[in-house]
């Protein structure tokens, strides 16, 4: 299968802005960050688990999230996931560019 190398840049430039936006609702783990994803953007965006948790690592070593681990069932063990301060004000700051570049972008394209 072709890999559409557009709309894979497209999607790799909003990744730290996206998970941000989940995890700005309540805590969540890795599978319901992927599934969350895929329901909000009605099938469009479809990541591997690979790819939440680099995000969420990344994001974690920049000190905008924050994890631990707990028990989710009688086994199991589950790592939730959530915004710090920062992590807020980072979604703010990346969302009001988000804002700005999409209006310009769509501008120039005349869809806007």
């Amino acid at each position: 299968m072709k890999v559409d190398r557009f709309a894979k840049d497209l999607a790799t430039g909003s990744y730290d802005l996206l998970v941000l936006d989940v995890l700005r609702e309540r805590p969540a783990y890795g599978y319901e960050i992927v599934r969350r994803i895929f329901r909000q953007s009605h099938g469009t965006i479809r990541w591997h688990l690979g790819t939440v948790y680099h995000v969420l690592h990344h994001l974690e070593r920049q000190r905008l999230v924050t994890s631990r681990w707990h028990k989710a069932g009688r086994r199991r063990e589950r790592k939730d996931y959530w915004l710090t301060v920062s992590g807020r004000v980072a979604w703010r700051q990346q969302r009001a560019q988000w804002r700005r570049f999409s209006r310009a972008a769509d501008a120039l394209l005349g869809l806007g």
